[in-house]
């Protein structure tokens, strides 16, 4: 790994640990060990740091992507362990770090919402197709208005008016969310699923 991906990988830990904002230039250099000018050869400014850092990361979310997309048994199945990720993913991201790309960053944060216009709306609409010829999902679903509609959950989920970041956990927002769509996407059959990999037992 060349030094300019190293300050980028280093500087994205430290911004998962304190949020962006609290992370200074001094601390990327004391966290690497190495002085304020070398880092300066490589980033003009703390900015261009958190586009790096945030594009690594948002690559990585890409690949972990397709990987679930390849590896899951169904589309249900790959829901779930998109649901995981989600989990994982929040666990060890500082609340702030949302806000403080939005508000501080917002050539970084475009990177995000490139990523959910293109990419994820790709993914989500390949989704519900593969249910419903799975038999999964319901068969009267209009695909491109539901696809959006995902889409625009994923994002209001950071907007911090809907949902304060000192009030309501990222993680347990997204993980409602997700469970929800599923539900009201979903047949019969992918309900029992549903409840199989939750491992409920509901009466008919």
């Amino acid at each position: 790994m060349e030094l300019k991906d190293k300050i980028a990988e280093a500087s994205f830990q430290l911004f998962c640990r304190q949020g962006i904002r609290s992370v200074s230039m001094d601390d990327i250099a004391q966290h690497l060990g190495i002085s304020k000018k070398t880092i300066y050869k490589w980033y003009e400014n703390k900015d261009a740091i958190v586009v790096a850092a945030i594009g690594s990361h948002l690559e990585r979310t890409r690949n972990s992507c397709e990987v679930i997309a390849g590896n899951a048994v169904n589309a249900m199945h790959e829901l779930f362990n998109t649901m995981d990720m989600v989990r994982q993913m929040f666990n060890g991201i500082h609340p702030s770090v949302i806000y403080d790309l939005q508000k501080f960053h917002p050539n970084a944060w475009q990177l995000v919402e490139e990523l959910k216009s293109t990419f994820l709306l790709c993914k989500i609409v390949n989704n519900l197709e593969r249910g419903i010829q799975e038999g999964f999902y319901r068969a009267d679903l209009n695909i491109e208005i539901m696809a959006r509609l995902r889409l625009a959950e994923i994002g209001i989920i950071f907007n911090h008016d809907t949902f304060p970041p000192e009030k309501f956990n990222h993680q347990q927002v997204q993980v409602a969310c997700l469970e929800h769509y599923m539900l009201g996407i979903a047949t019969l059959k992918g309900h029992k699923l549903i409840n199989k990999y939750k491992h409920v037992t509901e009466e008919e």
